[in-house]
């Protein structure tokens, strides 16, 4: 009995050992292999992808890029790839958004006399912007280089989680330094209230509260320079004598310095969203020397690492940088909000601690509950959590849980209440480390017209958080469209909203709320008009809505949001056999969506929205809405069709260049799109644990799950010419239908299609 006690207790020995050993090969693999080399940081930085080419870190609170435009739609990333100046070099960005913000803490190295405004684009030497040419600049995952002509200095910076570093080479001798520039903001600045803090010749710190799109905004930084400075400052363009004692509109800080041809000066850069003290906590123990390129690798490391959770053979060199710079872009945000010390600024406006936790920022959830949300319950569960539990405390702090979260801030920025969908697939994957009664009362109150102990930051926003829309849908059972704007679409989106609530109150054994649920996720039907094919809006008499043309677009001012009825007819993703037998059985199923993708791109209004972009037919694939459709053939027996465009999607929407994305990148959504589909499968229905089988794009996928486990992806025969699926077999046995699900997927194994060049 002994020497059977002392076997078992050996072999669990091995067994630790045997795991640990496997985690050190894995976690050894991950931080040595080189992804990062086919990253594209400038694709999406021009046309309307609206992202930034600088160095940030993964899901890092800072973002440092070039400014080179703050006005405009295609300002949101703070840099376009078609402008020739430079403004200077921010420390926080949004990836890809429709909406402008942030831009905090604009420094920018100069040579010979200082100016103190920006100037402007016309004019670059009105102001201290900088010509520059895209041959002299340079980026990659976690680092950026250019030369400023007009300074001629050479500016590095790379970035850890919490701060950022600079390197600036004055290639002449004479006056230098550096302009730090409080009121800069990428968005129209509501509430400007700055202050400096001289530190000491060599350190120097500052506050910005300011408002845009997030209506109060609190941020800190804490600088360091290895060189010795003098510092003037400017209120509203004016010198300054001394130092100003109190918070201004306009506030810029000039701080001087000699220096010598060739002459390398370091700046260090903290930030929070606390307090000075967690500015200066984060940059001293995240940053404790001044080896720049040490944390230039570092930073390349962890890019690495999150890079290599995937990857790929085959394919062409532009695909493997398409793929790669895709799956870099899903690995951006949200961003870390806590300090090191696990401080962080609440919906509330207090400052909060958490229990050695990430907390996060920057939760664009009607674009990324779509694809970026269930890319990551493959590649990141635990972060996922993390995500989760950040909402959950922000529905504690606020009173409901977030509608695009920004900075700490309700923006109420558009429809739905999807961070629904993105707790229940994540509890349906088996992805459940937190309160779940929390979530699940979370999620219900997110269903409810209820104003009640709702931190609201505006009356604005009130409304738009809490639209009367929910009212509608509770007493009259759908939403009138000549009461509620977008009436079809929050429709829509309440009725999958409410399917996803219903299947976790399943779970949960609620039958009461689940019966009560489902019957709501039904309401779609009530929209569909049998005469014209398409959902419509339904006025409080009943009557649909006129005129009606399903072409027709006026941005966000009628009954779909950023679309048309041509896009929004088929949101229902979570009933599409009901929806089949809505519009009348497959065969009219199928013409529609052939329509669909077939139609004239042709637009009508006088305001059509921007968003509709991509077009192919009526399918969008530059806006959200439309990105489940193409996998809808699968449904009703077609999967070579769902093949033919999700192919043709990839091929002719995504390219290796600056106009690479065919619309806003929307903080990764974009890109998950594109990596899921590039490795054969989408997530169609989050909520739904099943993923749909489309188009693999290279001969192999490896997934290297968390658990230690790979989950492979062969595609034999493959080619461009080769794009529809001959057979799929997983681990060995043939599949039927073009399905399977997470528990599969997380178990590890082996998928292999068979391509061929007809359909089959």
């Amino acid at each position: 009995m002994k020497n059977k006690k002392r076997l078992s207790f050996v072999l669990l020995i091995m067994l630790i050992i045997c795991t640990g050993f496997n985690r050190f090969i894995r976690q050894s693999f991950l931080e040595n292999s080189d992804n990062a080399k086919y990253v594209n940081t400038f694709i999406g930085t021009g046309g309307h992808g609206h992202t930034f080419p600088g160095a940030t870190s993964p899901y890092g609170m800072v973002q440092l890029s070039p400014d080179t435009r703050t006005m405009g739609w295609d300002a949101c990333g703070g840099y376009h790839y078609t402008d020739s100046s430079i403004l200077g070099f921010s420390h926080t960005h949004l990836s890809g958004t429709g909406i402008s913000d942030l831009g905090d803490f604009l420094f920018m190295p100069f040579h010979g006399e200082a100016k103190v405004i920006p100037g402007t684009p016309e004019e670059p030497d009105s102001g201290y912007r900088s010509r520059y040419n895209h041959s002299n600049e340079k980026s990659s995952p976690g680092f950026y280089s250019v030369l400023l002509d007009d300074y001629d200095v050479e500016v590095e910076v790379t970035t850890t989680k919490r701060a950022g570093f600079h390197k600036y080479k004055f290639n002449k001798s004479g006056k230098s330094g550096v302009i730090i520039d409080l009121s800069h903001n990428i968005y129209p600045d509501h509430k400007p209230n700055h202050q400096f803090k001289v530190i000491s010749n060599t350190e120097i710190a500052g506050y910005k509260g300011s408002g845009g799109w997030a209506v109060t905004q609190d941020i800190f930084f804490h600088a360091k320079f290895n060189k010795p400075f003098t510092t003037i400052f400017y209120e509203n363009g004016k010198k300054i004598d001394g130092v100003p004692t109190g918070k201004s509109k306009s506030l810029v800080a000039v701080l001087s310095f000699d220096t010598s041809e060739g002459e390398e000066v370091l700046s260090k850069v903290g930030i929070s969203s606390v307090d000075y003290l967690g500015a200066k906590k984060n940059l001293e123990l995240e940053i404790k020397n001044w080896d720049f390129d040490k944390v230039k690798n570092q930073a390349h490391k962890s890019w690495n690492k999150e890079l290599s959770k995937i990857n790929v053979k085959g394919g062409t060199e532009n695909e493997k940088t398409i793929f790669y710079t895709a799956l870099y872009h899903t690995s951006i945000a949200p961003n870390t909000f806590s300090d090191v010390d696990f401080r962080y600024r609440g919906m509330d406006r207090k400052i909060h601690q958490t229990d050695k936790e990430n907390i996060y920022t920057v939760f664009s959830l009607w674009d990324t509950f779509r694809a970026y949300n269930p890319l990551k319950t493959i590649t990141d569960p635990d972060r996922t959590n993390e995500f989760i539990k950040t909402l959950l405390s922000k529905y504690d702090q606020g009173g409901v849980l977030p509608m695009w979260e920004l900075q700490g801030n309700y923006t109420g920025c558009m429809i739905g209440y999807h961070a629904v969908p993105v707790i229940v697939d994540a509890y349906k994957k088996g992805i459940k480390d937190f309160d779940v009664e929390k979530a699940y009362k979370a999620i219900v109150h997110a269903s409810t017209y209820d104003t009640i102990n709702i931190t609201f930051p505006s009356k604005r926003i009130k409304n738009i958080l809490m639209p009367m829309g929910k009212f509608y849908n509770e007493t009259m059972d759908y939403i009138p469209a000549d009461l509620e704007n977008e009436s079809v679409s929050k429709a829509l989106e309440y009725a999958y909203n409410d399917w996803c609530i219903a299947q976790m109150a399943k779970e949960l054994g609620k039958t009461d709320d689940y019966n009560r649920f489902m019957k709501r996720s039904k309401k779609y039907t009530q929209y569909y008009d049998t005469k014209t094919g398409f959902m419509r809006g339904k006025n409080a008499d009943g009557n649909w809505r006129e005129p009606f043309d399903p072409r027709f677009s006026r941005h966000r001012k009628d009954d779909y949001t950023e679309g048309n009825a041509y896009q929004w007819s088929w949101f229902v993703p979570h009933d599409v056999p009901g929806l089949v037998d809505l519009v009348g059985g497959k065969e009219t199923f199928i013409k529609n969506l052939d329509v669909l993708f077939s139609a004239s791109s042709e637009l009508v209004g006088d305001d059509v929205s921007g968003d509709i972009s991509g077009l192919i037919g009526q399918y969008a694939h530059g806006n959200e809405p439309s990105h489940h459709i193409s996998h809808m053939y699968n449904f009703v027996n077609q999967p070579w069709k769902t093949q033919e465009i999700t192919d043709q999607i990839m091929r002719e929407l995504y390219f290796n260049d600056p106009n690479g994305l065919a619309g806003n990148e929307d903080c990764g959504q974009m890109s998950a799109w594109y990596v899921l589909n590039a490795m054969g499968f989408y997530s169609f229905n989050p909520g739904d644990p099943t993923y749909s089988i489309g188009r693999p794009i290279f001969d192999e996928v490896e997934i290297d799950l968390p658990t230690g486990k790979k989950f492979i992806i062969r595609a034999e025969n493959n080619s461009q010419e080769n794009k529809y699926i001959q057979t799929t077999k997983l681990n060995g046995k043939k599949l039927d239908t073009p399905f399977f699900t997470h528990e599969q997927l997380i178990a590890g194994g082996k998928m292999e299609f068979k391509m061929g060049k007809l359909p089959k």
